[in-house]
């Protein structure tokens, strides 16, 4: 097998580091604003607008509600988008499934199909020029603004033809059809029963908390923190990010062993979407749950 001398080596990163620099600037300036685009940005804007209205409108209990919005949709994103649909890393019923996936919904971060598919893609394409959100790309690119250009996505890694499963399922295609009204519902079902309080902190404090830290898994998580398995890309673990991610924080855990239901996979690595995951085992409601073996973590550790 040939291999390359050092001129070709050094000749190949400059094409690959103009390559990213002309990706950069296409992806923030040099670029046709779609509907969807405008759309996503929007409502993020929106988002953050709240933010800024949310502390004249303080109360206790719209306090409550931020903090449970941001559990109950950073669990949704977590145990049901990431860990059961993106990499099937256990089996529920569907009932629960389809419930937990509703959750996640209430996050604001797309719906099923459009998130699942994004994440199969960052881990096909890890680090390289078709990561739909590469760290190589800028932090702020990798951490956000990504989302709002789904032409350079499509141009990237191509349609969504990663998703059969989910496409064939009735109720992820009603959810990517319908999924600005249910966001709408849910703002509204906010202000009525708490007014600009509980919208200003549930859809704007609980929301965009959540929406951050996930992006934080995207962008911190490739560049800051410690790193245990021998991966072939730039994923970390951020220790202290945990409690905050429910466990996703784990990164390096997490690409060593993908499809994995458990990312803290020490007894002190803080785990809140496993322990969930695990409990549902105990329980009969989470079958075939998947974890690393005791030989294949052999193989992936950096130091044996």
């Amino acid at each position: 097998m040939s291999m390359s001398s050092p001129e070709e080596e050094n000749h190949r990163k400059t094409v690959e580091d103009k390559a990213e620099m002309g990706r950069r600037k296409r992806a923030i300036w040099e670029r046709k604003w779609k509907r969807l685009d405008i759309v996503k940005a929007s409502a993020s804007l929106f988002v953050h607008f709240l933010c800024l209205l949310a502390p004249f409108h303080f109360t206790w209990p719209a306090l409550r509600v931020a903090v449970i919005v941001y559990t109950v949709g950073g669990l949704g994103i977590t145990v049901s988008y990431h860990r059961n649909l993106a990499h099937r890393s256990f089996k529920v019923p569907k009932w629960l499934e389809y419930l937990f996936a509703y959750c996640g919904l209430l996050a604001i971060q797309g719906d099923p199909i459009d998130w699942v598919s994004t994440h199969r893609y960052h881990h096909q394409f890890t680090d390289s020029d078709r990561d739909p959100h590469s760290p190589n790309e800028g932090f702020w690119f990798s951490h956000l603004l990504w989302l709002f250009d789904t032409g350079y996505l499509v141009e990237k890694c191509g349609r969504k033809t990663n998703v059969e499963d989910l496409k064939r399922q009735w109720y992820y295609k009603f959810l990517q059809r319908t999924v600005m009204y249910h966001i709408l519902a849910f703002g509204v079902l906010l202000y009525y029963f708490g007014g600009l309080s509980f919208l200003t902190w549930g859809m704007g404090i609980g929301v965009a908390m959540e929406q951050h830290v996930t992006c934080l898994i995207n962008s911190l998580c490739h560049i800051w923190g410690s790193r245990t398995w021998k991966t072939h890309d730039t994923s970390r673990n951020v220790w202290w990010l945990s409690v905050f991610s429910f466990g996703e924080s784990w990164h390096n855990n997490h690409h060593a062993f993908e499809s994995s239901a458990r990312q803290g996979l020490e007894w002190w690595q803080i785990d809140i979407s496993w322990y969930i995951v695990r409990f549902l085992e105990i329980i009969g409601l989470a079958t075939d749950v998947k974890l690393p073996s005791d030989s294949q973590r052999r193989r992936m550790a950096l130091v044996r």
